[in-house]
C-alpha cells in the first residue's frame, strides 16, 4: 500500500496467513481485468494476490473532480479565484473516520503550508462511513455457499469490495447478527451506469438461490 498521507497506512489492519489464504482459489484473470481496464499492464503484474488485495483490503484514494475556472471542451485560459477538488478515501478495517480524517488533514495543511502560498486553503469532510467486514467462516455465510453450490454447481468465492454500502454496517450494529452480501447478478451488469443490466437467467436462479438459501438458514443451530 503505498499512501503517501503519514500516518494512512498503519491504521490498516495487519494481513494474516489465514486471510491471505482466502485469496488463493478465488477465479480471477490478470489479463482480462487489465483488458476491462483498458491498460496496457496492471500495477502488480502477475500477482494475482497482491492486485486484489489493492483493489479490496487497502485503502485507496480517487479524485472525482476539480472545480473552478474552465473545464469544458477547449483550451481556455481562465485563472480561477477559487478551487475546489473533490477526493474520497476508501477506509478498511481496522480505520476509522475520524483518524482518517485527522492523518489526512495534518498531510494537507502541512504540503500547502511549504508551497507559501498566500491563499488560503480549507479541507472538509461530507460523507464519511465506518468500513464493515463479515466473517467468511460465520454459519450465515456457509448457508449462503450451500445454498450457492446447490444453485450454480460452483464453489462461490468470498470477495471484498470497495463500494459504499453503509447501510449493511447499521443493521449489523441495531441486530445484533451477521449480515450476508448474496449477490444474485452478474459482474458486466454495469450496477448505476446508464446501461445497468440484470439477466433473465439470474432473475430466475436468483429465485431459486433465495429459497435455497432461506432453507440453509432452517438446518442451522439455534444461537
Amino acid at each position: 500500500c503505498r499512501f503517501q498521507i503519514a500516518g494512512i497506512s498503519d491504521l490498516v489492519r495487519p494481513v494474516t496467513d489465514e486471510e491471505r489464504a482466502l485469496y488463493e482459489p478465488i477465479d480471477f484473470s490478470l489479463t482480462e481485468f487489465s483488458s476491462d481496464a483498458g491498460g496496457a499492464h496492471v500495477i502488480h503484474k502477475e500477482d494475482k494476490i497482491r492486485t486484489l488485495m489493492q483493489r479490496w483490503r487497502y485503502p485507496s484514494l480517487s479524485i472525482h473532480g476539480v472545480e473552478g475556472a474552465f473545464y469544458g471542451v477547449g483550451g481556455k485560459t481562465v485563472i480561477p479565484g477559487r478551487v475546489v477538488g473533490k477526493f474520497s478515501i476508501r477506509l478498511v478495517p481496522d480505520m476509522t473516520p475520524d483518524q482518517a480524517i485527522e492523518v489526512t488533514r495534518r498531510h494537507v495543511e502541512r504540503v500547502f503550508a511549504g508551497l507559501g502560498s498566500p491563499n488560503e486553503m480549507r479541507l472538509w469532510c461530507e460523507h464519511p462511513g465506518k468500513p464493515w467486514l463479515a466473517n467468511p467462516d460465520h454459519p450465515n455465510y456457509v448457508a449462503g455457499r450451500k445454498a450457492t453450490e446447490l444453485v450454480w454447481g460452483v464453489t462461490p468465492d468470498f470477495t471484498r469490495e470497495g463500494g459504499s454500502i453503509p447501510i449493511t454496517l447499521t443493521f449489523t450494529e441495531a441486530t445484533g447478527k451477521t449480515v450476508l452480501m448474496l449477490p444474485l447478478g452478474r459482474s458486466d451488469d454495469g450496477a448505476h451506469g446508464q446501461n445497468e443490466k440484470f439477466d433473465r437467467e439470474n432473475y430466475i436462479q436468483g429465485i431459486k438461490l433465495l429459497a435455497a438459501y432461506c432453507e440453509e438458514l432452517t438446518k442451522l443451530p439455534r444461537e
